[in-house]
This record gives structure tokens, C-alpha cells and sequence, in this order.
């Protein structure tokens, strides 16, 4: 498959080129990882310590490979359709429009929830560290800043994305180095494999039921596909950036754990009891240095989730709700572009508000964070699934691909394994998704009633997007 320009084929689609193309792959590839927080584990620890008997570094080797092979899906199907809308494109455009209109149902709950909920979890960090500052006052905060940032435009919420990642590089820097020091002069259990194979408790159901909650960390390369519209490079600078943001994240993600893994001071009680207040990660700084490094590593989470991570989900909700509107499949006011910044200013309050309105109620819940949390993954694997299909569909079958490996082992591979995580995955998130899932099937019914069914023009494939 020989590359393209990425501003070839909008116009091919009908679309006019609306937004500023002006991101690098470097721009993509900061964003991607600030998107999955190089420091996420820190928030979501005791979790997946608990439903993994331990195992917590296994569970992120399973949830990389299984990303892995996602973002190889996302790679192929960017480049043939290199537009904003992320799979509700690909499915649309790779299977058919009524498919692409349920997945990108599917992927809100994703992508228009996962904002409040990282405003939540800031939220909730910054009260234990300043209790005097209520919950409320501080999503409120978050909110706002965030949402001024993306106003200004991509090339500002860009620039703040690289200062950002590298304070999140020093803080992860400093814990892993008094980490390591702190096995080495005996605190915590000392080194071994338990982290990533423990046979007293291993089972398959358990490491992928822990990938299920482990996955909430990854969630966010898949984000750099909605930036295809503002990407200068070539269409390849999508999928390549999608890779290596999940191989560095991945990485970091399993070392971290191991480490904090090895410092927990009671295990069998973290399994038994779970992590009800969220601070076992904490608690292990704790224990390699004292307050100062707890303090440090909990300070640092909130200021991640709650204004870097929050500020590209942001970004990439409201490109989603602008993708969908401009193929009238959302009310046309999110598809109005600001005449000067080039960025979606209608989606960008709707996410904003939403998530304002969405943090506040569940701040009230003893288990809103849990609740979205579940949402939210359940909604990203499941729209993972279709886009495996629809790289089989639109390259193997429509268009006779001879690359067996990219078009169809690979997708069935990263379907299979995300399958797998999906019947694992915690019953309540289920239910719950699949209700989202039958209103989404009863908007689409209506909207063929009314004479608005799904439709998306296709250009015809270059020979160079074709070629097997």
C-alpha cells in the first residue's frame, strides 16, 4: 500500500477542507501518549491489583498486545479513509453507513463520558490532597481551563501537550528510580516475577477479566485518528504514531507496575480487600520514600487526568460529535467550524458542558467513578470489534487484498483477544452497554423513518490504496 498525501481525499468525499492541517507526527505522537497518560496505572493500581491476583504487569503485557493489534486496524483503515470521525468513518465507510452510525453510538460512550470521568477522578484527588476545596469546585476548574485551551486552537492544546508529557516523564522518572532503590536496600518484597506470573493464582479468565480494567490506561491512541483532518504529514503518520505512542506507554505502564507491584506492603489484603479509596499506588510511593513521594505521585495524577488527559479527550470527543454532524447524523450546529481558531467551537461546548453536568452528578454517587469507568471501556472494545471486521470487509472481501497479514490474521487476532476481554468484562458493564447499544439501535430506526438514513459517500480507491 504505496502512501498519500493526507489532504488528497477529503475534497474526494465531498468535504471541504474546514480544519487546519498543522500536526506533525511528533504533534500526534504527544498527544497519543498524553492521551493514555504515561502515569495512568497511578490512578487505577489497586484495581487491577485486585483483579489480577497481583498480576498487574501481565495484565498490561495482555492489554498491549491486544491494543497492538487494534492500532494495526486503525492504521489501515486511516490511511484509506484519512478524515475525522475515527471509526465511526472506518465502519461507515469500510462495512456501511447504518454500521458506522451504530459504532460511533457505541464509541461515544467513550469518548463523550471518559472527560467527565477524568475530571472526576482529578477532582477527587486534588480534595484529598486540599480537602478544603470541594470536589465540585475543582471539576469546575478543570472544565473551564480545558475548555479555553481548545478553543485557542490545536497548535495551543499541542504546545501544552509537550510541557505536560514531560512533567508527567520526570514525576514517573523519580518514582521508578527511588522505587528501584528502595527494593534494593530491602523495603517492600524485593525483586521477583510475581508481577507478571504468579502460579498460585493465575488463571486465563482472571488475566483477561484484570485486562478489562487495565485497558482504561491504553484507551486514548485511538484518539490520534481523529486529528486525520489536521494531520500535515502523510496518511501513514497516523497509524505510525498510533504504534509507537502504545509501545511507549505500554512499556512504561508494565515497568512502573512491576516496580509498584514489588512495594505493596500487604498484598493478600489488596486482593482480598481491593482499593476502595484509590490510593494504593500512593501508598506504595509511601512506602519506597515516605509522604513526600505519595504526595509527588498523587498530586501528579490529578494535574494528568484532570487537565492533560482531559484536554485531548476533549479535543477528540468533540471532532467525533463534528464528524457525525457534518454527515447530519447529529444536529448540524456541532458541525460549525470557528471561522479564525478551525476548531468545531459548537462540539467543543457541547463536551465541555456535558462533562461539567456529568462530573458534578456522579461526584455525588459513592460509585460514579466506577460506573464510568465501565462505560467507558466497554464502549471503546466494542467498537474495536467492528473495526477489526471492517478492515476484513473493506480490504480482504470489497477489495481482493493479497495481504493476508494486515487484512485479515492481524484484525481476526486483535478480535479474538478483545472478544475475549469483552465476555470477561464486569457484568454491570454489560448490561449497561448494551442498553446504550438498543437506544442507539431505536435513534438509527429513527432516523431511516424520517427519511435521515445514514449515508456517506465513497470515493473511488487510487490504485495505490488498492495496491495488493
Amino acid at each position: 500500500m504505496a502512501d498519500t498525501p493526507a489532504s488528497r481525499s477529503i475534497e474526494n468525499y465531498g468535504y471541504q477542507q474546514e480544519l487546519r492541517r498543522s500536526l506533525t507526527f511528533t504533534d500526534l505522537l504527544v498527544y497519543g501518549l498524553v492521551f493514555m497518560v504515561p502515569i495512568a496505572p497511578f490512578g487505577i493500581f489497586g484495581g487491577v491489583f485486585q483483579g489480577s491476583g497481583g498480576m498487574v504487569a501481565l495484565a498490561y503485557v495482555l492489554g498491549m498486545v491486544a491494543m497492538m493489534f487494534t492500532a494495526l486496524s486503525y492504521a489501515q483503515m486511516s490511511r484509506a479513509f484519512p478524515m475525522a470521525g475515527s471509526v465511526y468513518t472506518y465502519a461507515g465507510r469500510g462495512i456501511g453507513a447504518p454500521v458506522g452510525f451504530l459504532s460511533g453510538w457505541m464509541i461515544l460512550l467513550d469518548y463523550v463520558l471518559v472527560p467527565g470521568l477524568l475530571y472526576l477522578i482529578a477532582g477527587v484527588a486534588m480534595n484529598s490532597l486540599v480537602p478544603s476545596v470541594p470536589v465540585w469546585l475543582w471539576l469546575i476548574g478543570f472544565v473551564l481551563l480545558n475548555t479555553v485551551v481548545n478553543y485557542l486552537g490545536i497548535e495551543t492544546t499541542a504546545k501544552v501537550n509537550k510541557a505536560v508529557l514531560i512533567g508527567e516523564l520526570v514525576v514517573l522518572a523519580v518514582f521508578l528510580v527511588v522505587g528501584v532503590i528502595a527494593l534494593a536496600n530491602g523495603k517492600g518484597r524485593g525483586f521477583d516475577f510475581t508481577p507478571l506470573y504468579n502460579p498460585d493464582t493465575f488463571s486465563w479468565p482472571l488475566a483477561f477479566g484484570a485486562v478489562s480494567i487495565a485497558v482504561l490506561s491504553f484507551l486514548g491512541f485511538d484518539g490520534i485518528s481523529t486529528l486525520s483532518e489536521e494531520n500535515r504529514d502523510s496518511t501513514k503518520a497516523i497509524g505510525r504514531s498510533m504504534v509507537a505512542a502504545l509501545l511507549l506507554a505500554g512499556t512504561l505502564f508494565i515497568v512502573q507496575t512491576w516496580v509498584a507491584s514489588l512495594l505493596v506492603a500487604d498484598p493478600d489484603a489488596l486482593i482480598r480487600d481491593g482499593d476502595p479509596n484509590g490510593t494504593a499506588f500512593y501508598d506504595a510511593a509511601r512506602t519506597a520514600a515516605g509522604g513526600w513521594l505519595a504526595t509527588l505521585t498523587a498530586a501528579s495524577t490529578a494535574v494528568a487526568w484532570g487537565f492533560a488527559n482531559s484536554l485531548v479527550a476533549q479535543a477528540a470527543t468533540s471532532r467525533l460529535l463534528f464528524a457525525m454532524a457534518r454527515d447530519r447524523q447529529l444536529p448540524r450546529f456541532l458541525a460549525k467550524i470557528h471561522p479564525t481558531r478551525r476548531v468545531p467551537v459548537n462540539a467543543t461546548l457541547l463536551t465541555a458542558g456535558i462533562s461539567l453536568v456529568l462530573g458534578l452528578y456522579m461526584a455525588s454517587r459513592t460509585d460514579g467513578i466506577t460506573l464510568l469507568s465501565t462505560l467507558v471501556n466497554f464502549g471503546a472494545l466494542t467498537t474495536f470489534l467492528v473495526l477489526h471486521v471492517a478492515v476484513v470487509v473493506h480490504f480482504l472481501i470489497r477489495n481482493r487484498s493479497k495481504d493476508y497479514w494486515r487484512h485479515l490474521i492481524a484484525p481476526v487476532l486483535g478480535f479474538a483477544i478483545l472478544g475475549y476481554v469483552v465476555v470477561n468484562a464486569n457484568i454491570a458493564a454489560q448490561r449497561l452497554g448494551f442498553v446504550w447499544l438498543l437506544i442507539g439501535g431505536i435513534v438509527l430506526a429513527g432516523l431511516m423513518l424520517t427519511g435521515r438514513k445514514p449515508r456517506l459517500a465513497v470515493a473511488d480507491p487510487t490504485p495505490e490504496e488498492t495496491e495488493k
